[in-house]
């Protein structure tokens, strides 16, 4: 049977005769067309008049259109021979998820179509007549590939949502708009929810690569209903006033309870130690919350198991050491096709981090691998992954790297447990376990991620360049946490914030916590290390690098000049304590990193702490220093930060 369209061309005049077009195709043609994207009729105001096709019985929508979408041939196949199948469900790597969980008429609907084994080319929505509407959608991810479309405007009825790929229907899931009918939800964790998590975590923190994506708080973030898919998913209005500022640790947590709370799913959590300069440290039992699967829960109730969390994570529990199985997160393998967004990287010092984004690369731009983090201030920040932010190193004290939550699954009595080590290693549903990382020396670790982030390589100066915009936005964040305390202290004119003794400088409770610097500007002399270092690296490990002709000593030479005009023509800006901007080159940032190792205590002027010295202008407007005291244990700390080598807590 040929589908046969049929199009009327609107009469000039009163009692003219309308034009017709018909488009006919064989069906027997459709297979080979379906790379074909679509067909665009730009006839003015055109009307569909018939289509008779078996697999649209009711037409197509009749309003008129400049630019009217006649056929979609990649999804031509699909309609024809698939999509009249009443069957109408969810049997393989692609899945489809409606936002909220029971929508109404006329109120927005968001769709999003997540896969695990190839991208989705487009999505459709048949209503209860046999009627089908493209829907504008966005690309994101790969792997997990997801497709998102909003809609609005619909009547109470029976609907589908189809998804494709090069022309095939790759799953169909009913949607029902008003009325009792309400989603199922998916009560366990596996391959769909890990994807979904993903997805909804890629989404979240979506931006063009290039922006500086930072936020006071984790709060604007989940209240944004363009951000996140799941905003109001319960329809209690429950993201209305939700208190949500994570720290550090707490930040994968906080997103992982987030997600299983809209999702109706259980999660798990330890209570952990923090080790010691032996041994990393070691978890109790796991506490197993099925609160979120027992129906909608209330904001209060999510507080609730929120305030549970924040009690029982720390800095200590994600440093679990890489064989341990009494953990909330387990190693995987360093490779694309796990490490999705909402992978956690722990780095051997405490600090968290969460993946976001791949950025592939191409020709004209190097890749990137974008991940976000919370600060004790609670500002949550994209960054990129490079030697400066993901911090890897040999440690008996720690295990550092990717990890995966450990997953929770039923047991045959109806209960949970959580998955051991060796039944990770081939499970179908979930990242693999892997000790990989914890045979590789450091230096082997950075050229792995690099290899994955720029798999055809980087010619010497596009690393270097990709190495500086690294570094200057780590600068960059740094101006913003150090604004923070200088707010501290204007609403609090003349306090002294107490200084911790000994390693308890990285990690303590109060405004000391929120507004020091000592982590953020270890990690800051580390990154001015690497780029300083990027010219040697290009000779001990030329393998990393696209040389096009000439040798390794001699691109060294080319990136040495280069690096020594660039830091000068780049630059960032702070305000000093009278509100006035001073701004510094990079050169100038780089020249004081001996001044960075005494510059994180809140306490001094926010000139001291961008190494201003005494005597000069830009001094000039400093009037706070940090008590005689604090400078005494500051240089007692000193050797820490020249060397490096952060003290076990």
């Amino acid at each position: 049977m040929p589908l046969k369209i049929d199009a009327y061309l609107p009469r000039k005049e009163p009692q003219g005769k309308a034009s017709v077009i018909t488009l006919s195709f064989s069906t027997s043609l459709l297979p080979r067309l379906r790379d074909s994207m679509l067909i665009v009729l730009m006839l003015g105001s055109i009307r569909l008049y018939r289509a008779t096709a078996k697999w649209n019985r009711g037409g197509l929508p009749t309003q008129p259109s400049r630019y009217f979408l006649v056929c979609l041939l990649a999804w031509a196949s699909i309609s024809v021979a698939q999509a009249e199948n009443h069957s109408c469900k969810e049997t393989g790597e692609t899945h489809i998820w409606i936002s909220p969980l029971n929508p109404t008429a006329d109120e927005p609907i968001k769709i999003m179509a997540v896969s695990t084994d190839g991208p989705v080319s487009g999505l459709t929505l048949v209503d209860g007549q046999g009627r089908s509407m493209p829907l504008k959608s966005r690309r994101r991810g790969g792997p997990p590939w997801s497709r998102i479309a909003a809609a609005e405007g619909f009547s109470e009825g029976e609907y589908r949502v189809l998804a494709g790929r090069n022309g095939r229907l790759t799953v169909c899931h009913p949607l029902a708009i008003g009325g009792s009918g309400a989603q199922e939800s998916p009560k366990t964790w596996g391959l769909a929810t890990e994807a979904f998590y993903a997805a909804w975590i890629e989404e979240l923190f979506g931006a063009p690569p290039e922006e500086n994506l930072s936020f006071p708080s984790l709060e604007p973030v989940l209240r944004n209903a363009e951000r996140n898919f799941l905003y109001n998913y319960l329809g209690l209005s429950e993201d209305k006033n939700l208190p949500l500022t994570p720290d550090c640790a707490d930040l994968p947590y906080t997103l992982r309870a987030y997600f299983a709370w809209k999702v109706g799913l259980p999660i798990a959590f330890r209570a952990c130690g923090r080790g010691s300069g032996n041994a990393p440290p070691r978890c109790g039992a796991a506490t197993v919350n099925t609160d979120f699967t027992h129906g909608i829960l209330s904001q209060a109730g999510f507080r609730n198991v929120g305030g549970q969390l924040a009690n029982a994570v720390h800095s200590g529990t994600a440093r679990t050491g890489l064989e341990d199985e009494s953990t909330d997160l387990y190693p995987i393998p360093l490779g694309r096709e796990r490490l999705w967004p909402g992978t956690v990287y722990a780095d051997p010092y405490g600090h968290v981090l969460v993946l976001v984004e791949w950025v592939p690369q191409t020709k004209d731009r190097p890749g990137m691998l974008l991940a976000v983090d919370a600060q004790p201030d609670n500002s949550v920040t994209r960054k990129r992954a490079w030697e400066g932010t993901f911090l890897f190193a040999n440690s008996k004290s720690a295990g550092p790297g990717f990890k995966a939550f450990r997953p929770l699954v039923r047991t045959d009595s109806g209960g949970w447990r959580v998955l051991a080590n060796d039944e990770l290693v081939d499970h179908p549903g979930f990242a693999p376990f892997s000790l990989e990382q914890d045979q590789l020396a450091p230096d082997d670790f950075y050229a792995g991620l690099a290899k994955l982030v720029n798999p055809r390589g980087l010619d010497p100066r596009q690393a270097y360049e990709a190495s500086l915009d690294a570094l200057v936005e780590q600068i960059e964040t740094r101006v913003t946490s150090i604004d923070n305390g200088e707010a501290y202290f204007r609403k609090h004119p003349g306090s002294v914030i107490p200084m911790p003794s000994g390693a308890a400088i990285f990690q303590t409770l109060g405004p000391w916590e929120d507004y020091s610097t000592p982590s953020r500007d270890m990690r800051l002399i580390i990154a001015i290390n690497v780029l300083n270092g990027l010219p040697e690296k290009i000779v001990s490990h030329p393998e990393l690098f696209v040389i096009n002709g000439g040798s390794p000593e001699e691109a060294k030479a080319e990136i040495e000049q280069h690096h020594a005009r660039r830091i000068r023509e780049r630059s960032i800006r702070y305000t000093r304590t009278d509100g006035s901007p001073w701004e510094l080159s990079v050169a100038e940032v780089l020249a004081r990193k001996p001044a960075y190792q005494m510059a994180y205590n809140p306490n001094d002027c926010v000139e001291i702490r961008w190494g201003a010295k005494p005597g000069t202008e830009e001094y000039s407007t400093c009037h706070r220093q940090a008590p005689a005291e604090q400078r005494a244990k500051m240089e007692r700390y000193r050797v820490w930060f020249r060397e490096v080598r952060r003290p076990a807590q």
